[in-house]
């Protein structure tokens, strides 16, 4: 089973917004996908709802009395999604479950403050130190053409951080979720620059996992990556 943590301890990173996106863009190509929400407030379980039966579908939990959750049988791929606040033992538990984890940061001051001491507590941990677990972060809510955003991409190549893409700050990820769909149920007029900018996602996570470093991705190119 393919399985991928989506955290940040640092609240409204973008964190859902990435675990609902991947979850489609699974399902679109066929898998048999579970979106779980570890947050109390199940807001994954929420917008499942809203998802119209026509799109490809995408399960949840499998609750049942007495019983822990679990993913329905037949799942081959599971996305977790995470509250803020997540550490400790918490975080040790969750990374036992899964071989990915992506981490959404935004450029602003406080979220890669918040982020820079998360990604330090990810680095501690035994399975990411045995290469057992893989992690990589997104860029949320990135415009070129801001100072944010240059302090951001000026913030991750000095911690040499895995970056697989910059996502552009754009309501068709907004207007999209009210609808339960994800920005691949939407028309190529409107979603294409997104698409393309989930292209090096796609191929992060069809490819094996083995440790090698990442080399470094432009906010201001986003077309031009390589990625182990």
């Amino acid at each position: 089973m393919h399985s991928f943590l989506i955290a940040n301890p640092k609240g409204g990173s973008g964190k859902s917004t990435l675990a609902t996106n991947l979850a489609g863009l699974l399902a679109r190509q066929g898998h048999a996908v579970m979106l779980g929400d570890i947050d109390r407030q199940q807001s994954a379980r929420e917008w499942l709802k809203l998802r119209p039966p026509s799109l490809p579908q995408i399960s949840s939990w499998d609750l049942q009395p007495d019983r822990p959750a679990r993913p329905p049988k037949g799942t081959t791929h599971v996305v977790l999604d995470t509250p803020a606040g997540l550490h400790g033992k918490k975080l040790a538990q969750v990374l036992k479950l899964v071989r990915r984890v992506i981490v959404p940061l935004q450029p602003s001051l406080f979220d890669i403050l918040a982020t820079r001491t998360f990604l330090d507590m990810l680095l501690e941990e035994k399975s990411v130190r045995k290469h057992e677990t893989f992690f990589t972060v997104v860029g949320m809510r990135v415009d070129a053409r801001t100072r944010a955003a240059q302090e951001l991409e000026r913030f991750l190549e000095t911690q040499g951080l895995p970056v697989l893409s910059f996502l552009r700050d754009t309501q068709n990820y907004v207007q999209a979720a009210a609808h339960g769909m994800t920005i691949f149920e939407l028309p190529a007029s409107r979603a294409e620059k997104d698409w393309e900018q989930w292209q090096p996602i796609l191929d992060w996570i069809e490819k094996p996992l083995f440790w090698q470093p990442m080399k470094r991705v432009s906010v201001a190119s986003p077309g031009d990556r390589d990625i182990p």
